[in-house]
This record gives C-alpha cells, structure tokens and sequence, in this order.
C-alpha cells in the first residue's frame, strides 16, 4: 500500500499542477473573436515617394536597397549598380484602419507624409488610391479618403477609460505582414514623448514593429483605445516598450481634419520649463507643480496678457497644471481667439490673468527647429531670441541652445543647454534660418570658430563637422516612429524639459 501510495503521489502532483494551468489558462483573455470581428477593417497602406537623384554612383546591394552613403569611400567608382540622375521611388508601409462605411481611414501621418501616391490595401485584398485628407504632424494623426461604399468599420472606445494592467491587443502589418496580431497590457498612461507634447501617449508592452504605425489598439470589448504609433529601443526592433495615441485625442484631430483639412491650435507664445522640487522651494510652493516660463515671444500672446519669464503658470480655466508636459495640450485644446483664464505665481503671489490665444506663427512652430541628425547636423535644438532678450546680453543676434544631443557634434565641440550662439565660421547667427544655411556650407576637412555667449560671459570654440564615415557613439536608446522603410523617423532620449507653447 506504501509503495501504491509513492507511485501515486507524482501522477496526483501532476494532476494538481495541470488543473492550475488549465484554470489559469481559463482566466486568460481570448483574442479569437475579436479578431475575427476586427480584421475586415484593418488595412495596408503602401506609399510611394519619388526622390530626385542629383548625377553620381548609386551604390545598390543585391537585393536591390541602395547601399549607405559611406560606402562610397569603401568602394569608389567600382562597386556595382551605379547610376546618374533620375527619378527614384522610395516604398514604405505602414498599417491603418476604416472609421467610416464610406472610405474615411485613419493612420500615422509619418506613415504618409511626403508621400506621391498612397495606395490602401483592404481585408478582402483590394487595392484603392487613397486621398490623403489631411495630416496633423504635432498628434502625428492623418486622415485618409478612399472611394468606396459599405466598408467595415471599427467601434470606437473610451481612452480615458482606461486603466494600467488592462488587457489590449494590436493588429496591424509589422515588416509587411498583413494582419498580424500580438497583445499585451497597459503599461502606463499620460506619457509624454520627446517632440510630442500634445499626445498623452498609452504605454503597453503589446509587441509593435515596423509597418505597425497606423494601426489600431483594442481592449477586451473590441473597442479602439489607441492608434500604434512609436517604440522605445536600443536595438530599433521592439524591446518591450511601444506606445499608441489615445483614440479620444485621435478622433478629435480626425474631425477638424474632415472639416478643415488641418488642426489650428492655440498658441501662447512662451517657453517653458519643469518646476524642480529645488525651484518650488526657491519659489516658495509647497510642492513641484506648474510650468515655468523660460522665456516668452516679446510679440506673443503672452506678452501681450502681461506674462513674464520667470512667472509659474498653476492652472488654465481652473484646471491644475500638474507639471509642464500638460500645459501645451492644455493650451492646444483652444482656438486661435480663445480666451483663457490663468492662474500664475508670481513674486511669490497669486495672480490671475486672462491671456487671448494666437495663431503658430509660421510653418517653423513657434520658431524651434531641431537641427538635423544626419551628418550635416549639429544636433541641437534652438530658438530665436527677442529684440528685449537680446539687448539684456548686449547682443544685436543670437540664437539660443535648448538642448544638446549627446552623441552630436555640437556636444564634442563643448556646446550646452543655455550657450546662445552669435557667429558661426564668422558668419552672424540672426535666427534659425540663418544658423541652418551656415551649418549646411561648414568643411568637413578642418575646424571652424563659434562664439557664444555662457553665463553672461563671451568666448570662442572650435567645432569641426564629422566626415561622411563617422558617427556617434552606440548604445543610446531612440524613439522610432514605426514606418517600415530605410528611413525611420528617430527621436533621441531623453527627452527636452523645454517645450514650446
């Protein structure tokens, strides 16, 4: 009986073990139908973009992909499959899906932007020109317009509904495979992205790869939560950590597409900044909240209300301004015209203000551009200065640095956050512009001089432009916008605590 009973008990571990999987198993959420309700309104999307090719060798692989510049200096005039001039075509592919039974489709707008023809691949294998509506770069949302009747469509669900540890699951054509589906859960809300302060981005764990952008994020009802948008890797594949544009910010921007063909947001005219547990001290707040302008347009709206650099912005028509990320949504939620109540800290008092929100001036947004990350780039961000601000530093021209690449060439030359920049291999930096026509003539062969002013105090630097060959160090981590092509949009981490509003 002893022995029966040693005999038994494994095959009775066993069974207990199986039994736990099998009823875990039971508590795991099941994608099929979901699936099968949803994929007849996911769609590819194809885009084709012509490249003038100015005269010189096109260096190709055998598979046909041109080859990277800096192979030139590799192999010369005799690597093979070279070519003069013309007109190239780029492809792409990304993902997308129908909101409406007569041909609306949302997506990406880095999945179409540039883009000469878009072509929208259906479930049931049809091909159609797609239109492309409208795009809205700052949401990174586009909105599409094919010609047919009856098309499947997708419910919309709740994005603020959503909760950390909630089930989701994403369809979509990773590296042109249609149709694939992979899920995971919410790993964080609210998020905020370098260069996409507009989006509070949904963080999941969901595996999302290249030709995902554009596609649609579901919760357990079959609902859409999230558009797929961006990753976070070290590797440029998924490691773990992808992130969607809630559906509600989605819908939003796709409506003022539909009926404006863009997105007019309010524009305050300022820069701001995080306030640090250290600044609220210094300011005299209890706690680190608010958003602290930097510094503001002298012909800005903002200006204009009586705002001043070193004011803390606490809250906007009575919303709290929990940290600075929030308060360009806050504002961009408003129309040009709008008026807005708020409420700043200032010399230690409260004060109330009513601020009457502007246009963006300009196609440049508020005057920031990064510049380039390519070898022409110096890898920093910048901002023009007003006539006031100048004047304060005893300078007719100058551009101010708000953030330094580390892996850039303006980081080796000793440039930092705050350095304004005056003359660039002898030429006057008077703005963006200016400073983007001299990087673009510099040598590559020698060291020019820069002088900047640091803290009040001028001096001169010498900066040299890295060779065709040369890059940065490696390791860092990107954010890459998930268009599968040869030319992924990346966005280095960390990110700026500079925004523009």
């Amino acid at each position: 009986m002893k022995s029966l009973s040693r005999l038994m008990a494994p095959a009775l571990a066993m069974a207990a073990l199986m039994g736990a999987q099998m009823a875990q198993a039971r508590e795991l959420p099941d994608f099929t139908q979901l699936v099968k309700d949803s994929a007849p309104a996911v769609v590819n999307i194809a885009t084709t973009t012509e490249i003038k090719r100015t005269s010189g060798p096109v260096f190709r692989g055998p598979d046909g992909q041109e080859m990277p510049e800096f192979f030139k200096h590799f192999f010369g005039d005799q690597f093979p499959g070279q070519g003069r001039g013309g007109i190239e075509k780029r492809s792409s592919l990304g993902s997308g899906f129908i909101i409406s039974d007569d041909g609306y489709i949302m997506t990406n707008a880095h999945v179409v932007d540039g883009a000469d023809e878009v072509m929208v691949r259906l479930n049931d294998r049809r091909e159609l020109k797609a239109q492309v509506v409208g795009e809205d770069k700052k949401t990174d949302i586009a909105l599409l317009k094919v010609k047919a009747d009856d098309l499947p469509t997708l419910p919309m669900g709740d994005s603020d509904a959503l909760e950390v540890g909630q089930w989701v699951a994403a369809i979509g054509s990773p590296f042109g495979f249609d149709h694939s589906v992979t899920a995971g859960i919410v790993s964080a809300i609210d998020r905020t992205l370098p260069s996409d302060a507009y989006v509070p981005f949904i963080q999941t764990d969901v595996a999302i790869n290249p030709g995902n952008s554009g596609g649609p994020l579901f919760d357990l009802e079959g609902d859409v939560v999230g558009i797929n948008s961006q990753i976070y890797t070290r590797s440029g594949g998924f490691m773990g950590v992808s992130f969607a544009i809630p559906i509600n910010v989605a819908m939003d921007v796709a409506d003022k597409l539909k009926t404006d063909g863009r997105v007019d947001r309010g524009w305050l005219g300022v820069v701001i900044q995080p306030v640090s547990k250290d600044l609220a001290e210094s300011f005299g707040l209890d706690r680190a909240r608010g958003a602290l302008i930097a510094d503001l347009d002298p012909d800005g709206p903002a200006a204009a209300s009586g705002l001043k650099a070193g004011d803390i912005i606490m809250a906007v028509d009575g919303d709290e301004v929990e940290t600075s990320a929030n308060l360009p949504r806050m504002v961009g939620a408003s129309s040009p015209g709008d008026s807005l109540k708020l409420s700043i800290l200032r010399d230690g008092k409260h004060q109330t203000l009513q601020a009457k929100v502007g246009h963006w001036p300009g196609s440049d947004q508020d005057k920031i551009a990064a510049a380039s990350n390519d070898k022409q780039g110096l890898g920093i961000a910048v901002t023009e200065l007003g006539k006031a601000a100048l004047a304060d530093m005893n300078l007719d021209n100058g551009v101010k640095v708000l953030e330094v690449d580390p892996q850039g060439v303006a980081a080796e030359a000793g440039i930092t956050a705050g350095d304004v920049l005056v003359e660039l291999n002898q030429q006057p930096l008077t703005s963006v512009q200016s400073l983007r026509d001299v990087v673009a003539k510099l040598p590559a062969d020698r060291p020019v001089s820069l002088r900047l002013v640091r803290n009040g105090r001028p001096l001169y630097i010498a900066l040299r432009m890295r060779g065709l060959g040369e890059r940065g160090a490696k390791g860092n981590a990107f954010y890459h916008r998930l268009k599968s092509d040869c030319t992924m949009r990346a966005i280095r981490f960390p990110s700026s605590p500079v925004l523009a509003v």
